[in-house]
């Protein structure tokens, strides 16, 4: 079994002290949205129940929570405590500490193995190929790998959405657009955001086969951040299908928030 790596600090008390998973993909829009699509995107994928899922990085099982209660057999690791005390309280859900880098299960022994959060923060990339060569490790020949990414382009469209681009933040989003690599202080953790293509490469490259990548959201995001919940509600329809009719277009795929990358193991 490998050694356990450490999790970043910041990353640690972020998710402890500041933020809350829960609350972002249920309560606004943006996170129905999100939530929405990618239920649906792993609803065309996932084997007929049961099925034995892995959810690396499952929070506090938000995620989880579904697909137990669709009949799957869950397994939820997470590096935050506090998220897996929470998830190991759901019905069917059995949750422990751990680290995508160092999985505690053995070869060829999940049908699915999800990473819905880990290569968020795996700034380098021999950390993101180790925790995606984990996850194909645990999964059976013939099972499937889902990993999630954060898109190159989210904290700009985000921002512009807003009206804050500004002669101020321009540098820093110069600077996020060339590297990937997230500025903590604007707001969100340390991150990494990619691009499609480069998600597709990291995949392939631990022997994934037929990965294709989906766009999450599509274009709505940005115009349902403005808004209440109340008032963005009628549109959540109009938004999946924009997305559905997006999702690999390569013109377009950039202006989802977030990247559903699927792969096989041979």
């Amino acid at each position: 079994m490998n050694t356990r790596p450490a999790l970043d600090p910041e990353i640690l008390a972020f998710y402890s002290d500041r933020y809350e998973e829960d609350t972002r993909l249920r309560r606004t829009a943006h996170g129905r949205l999100e939530m929405l699509r990618t239920r649906e995107l792993l609803g065309r994928f996932l084997p007929a129940a049961p099925a034995h899922v892995v959810d690396v990085g499952g929070a506090t099982g938000v995620h989880a929570r579904w697909l137990a209660e669709a009949g799957h057999t869950v397994d939820l690791i997470d590096p935050v405590p506090s998220h897996v005390a929470r998830a190991g309280e759901i019905p069917g859900v059995r949750a422990q500490t751990g680290d995508a880098r160092a999985l505690p299960f053995d070869d060829a022994s999940a049908d699915v193995v999800l990473l819905l959060g880990p290569l968020y923060h795996l700034t380098e990339r021999r950390d993101r190929v180790l925790a995606l060569r984990e996850a194909a490790r645990v999964a059976r020949p013939g099972g499937l790998v889902v990993a999630a990414a954060i898109s190159r382009y989210a904290g700009l469209l985000e921002l512009a959405a807003l009206g804050e681009v500004s002669a101020e933040n321009e540098p820093a989003l110069r600077k996020a657009l060339e590297t990937g690599l997230h500025d903590p202080r604007s707001g969100f953790t340390t991150a990494y955001f990619h691009l499609p293509e480069e998600l597709s490469g990291e995949l392939a490259e631990v022997g994934l086969d037929a990965v294709t990548v989906y766009g999450v959201e599509g274009p709505s995001a940005p115009a349902l951040d403005n808004l209440p919940l109340d008032q963005a509600e009628p549109m959540l329809g109009s938004a999946i299908r924009a997305a559905r009719l997006l999702e690999t277009d390569p013109a377009m795929i950039c202006a989802s928030p977030h990247f559903l990358a699927v792969g096989r193991v041979l």
